[in-house]
């Protein structure tokens, strides 16, 4: 897995073409994120680095109801890659 900006911008874009909105602002959360489930909007920690913000979103999304029919082929490939790697079942 890559550490980079483009690589964090490609995972991104999987919650946002299933309409969920990421933000990122401070705040006091627990585990680096804050999900409002009812308003689709994801409240990452703005203090993280980049791969803080690569390492939240790969635990992050396999927890959201992601639609795979819309998303792009290259997010498909990389949300399947996701679900892989995480220990946390999809829903």
């Amino acid at each position: 897995m890559k550490y980079t900006q483009s690589y964090l911008d490609k995972l991104e874009d999987i919650p946002g073409q299933n309409n969920y909105i990421i933000r990122y602002e401070r705040g006091t959360f627990q585990s680096g994120w804050c999900l409002l489930e009812e308003k689709k909007v994801i409240v990452l920690n703005k203090f993280l680095d980049v791969e803080g913000r690569i390492n939240t979103l790969f635990e992050l999304i396999p927890q959201l109801a992601i639609d795979y029919d819309k998303l792009t082929l290259e997010s498909q490939k990389l949300y399947e890659e996701v679900l892989k790697k995480s220990p946390v079942e999809s829903k």
